[in-house]
């Protein structure tokens, strides 16, 4: 196949990130286990960090891929979702796979699946997933940084046995398959915890990380607690770059940057350095310089994305009403503006309510849109979460963006939020032709 076959043979299988998790009966981690004895269970061949959560999987993932590149092992880096190009999920030392490679080692899994009979048909999901492992199997990569795509205990990545698990600041998201409280959606997202192995874990509330200190106990798992086993300073910031220092468990950081922006990217950044150090005492040979270039080097894109200034033009994918609040702390906290207009879309199943309370009194102006998948919510029905008359609405993220233009000052921020699925149509339009203020 080439590269266009192999991205119609992927999307032949059904992609509940479009359509929706409408329920549970997917969510069987013996079929995952069964797809990767297929191939020879290429998920045992690396050392890797397995990051759930809810908030700041992928920054956690990109900022801790960096430092080990850094660090010159070999990484690879599976995330989710992406934004533009499907290559974008799986990526050996920051780059993404090429198109050659997407393609070689697709057909060599649908080659392979002919001559198979599973019993039940993958998800796209699970397909991509190995087909990342038969990647980073192949690459002989040292160490393998692997996000969660939903939940933990139940998702397709959890075949891995990490060396560190992590868990990043727990909120209400996918609560139709997690559950509606906090401490099953914990139970959930900490079933990536393994017998024996380390434990990395953000600040929570009180009643999740009692779940997680919980789980960790039976089953003999070392916890290392953001905020009191390792800590961070905040130092400067603005619309560019955050600057800290980090009080680690093996040494001290000083002045690190980063230029993911936010206090929460802070706490990720953090969150990465305890990764590190206990890979460090597991015997990886990483320094305090490999740490703070990596933390340097980390770029999230979607994730408070600046992608023009004079007037802003921010990306962030907040889809939950945890993300939204500290989407808007960031807003306050980074930028100096006179106005904002906001793009929002978002998806059916997510908190439309949580997320247009914390937004809509962020915004001067308002223009509600709809990405280009089933899952979109229409912008008729996300109005009636937000009280004030005058909204506009609009048919697609081109139609916004457009809109938008016409109504920014120089001075004034364009914020594009709500869905990572709003977000990458947004990249797209935005690259190929310039906004102008009128």
């Amino acid at each position: 196949m080439n590269y266009k076959e192999a991205l119609e043979y992927l999307n032949s299988f059904i992609n509940y990130e479009k359509i929706g998790y409408k329920d549970r009966r997917p969510f069987k981690l013996e079929r995952m286990f069964r797809l990767a004895e297929v191939f020879d269970n290429p998920q045992d061949t690396f050392s890797s960090v397995h990051i759930s959560g809810t908030k700041g999987k992928g920054s956690i993932a990109s900022f801790t891929a960096s430092i080990l590149t850094e660090a010159d092992f070999n990484v690879g880096l599976y995330t989710s979702p992406h934004l533009i190009s499907p290559r974008e999920r799986i990526r050996l030392n920051n780059e993404a796979i090429n198109e050659d490679d997407f393609a070689f080692y697709t057909s060599k899994i649908k080659r392979e699946l002919k001559n198979q009979n599973l019993g039940f048909s993958p998800t796209f999901f699970e397909i991509y997933t190995i087909l990342a492992f038969n990647y980073f199997k192949a690459k002989k990569i040292d160490y393998g940084v692997v996000e969660v795509g939903l939940g933990g205990r139940l998702d397709a990545t959890n075949i891995v046995c990490p060396t560190v698990s992590v868990i990043s600041p727990i909120s209400y998201d996918h609560t139709e398959i997690l559950g509606e409280k906090l401490e099953k959606i914990t139970r959930e997202k900490s079933g990536i915890i393994k017998e024996g192995r380390v434990v990395v874990s953000a600040p929570q509330k009180r009643s999740v990380l009692e779940v997680i200190r919980g789980k960790c106990t039976a089953l003999n798992a070392k916890l290392t607690l953001i905020g009191k086993d390792i800590n961070f300073n905040e130092i400067y910031h603005d619309d560019e770059k955050e600057i800290f220092d980090i009080r680690g468990a093996l040494k001290n950081y000083k002045q690190c940057t980063s230029y993911l922006l936010g206090r929460h990217q802070v706490l990720n950044a953090t969150c990465s350095v305890a990764i590190a150090e206990n890979l460090i005492k597991k015997g990886a040979k990483i320094s305090g310089k490999n740490i703070k270039i990596g933390i340097e080097k980390t770029r999230n894109p979607g994730r408070c994305e600046v992608t023009a200034k004079n007037p802003y033009v921010i990306l962030d994918g907040a889809q939950n009403r945890a993300s939204a609040a500290t989407l808007k702390e960031t807003i306050r906290r980074n930028f100096k503006y006179k106005r904002l207009i906001l793009i929002l879309g978002i998806s059916k199943e997510k908190d439309i309510k949580g997320v247009c309370e914390e937004l809509s009194g962020l915004a001067d102006t308002i223009i509600l849109t709809k990405a280009k998948i089933e899952r979109g919510e229409e912008p008729r029905l996300i109005k009636k979460f937000i009280k004030r008359e005058k909204i506009i609405l609009t048919k697609s993220v081109k139609e916004a963006l457009d809109k938008a233009s016409t109504l920014v000052g120089a001075k004034d921020i364009i914020l594009v939020a709500g869905s990572f699925f709003v977000v990458g149509e947004a990249k797209t339009v935005i690259y190929e032709v310039d906004l102008v203020c009128h």
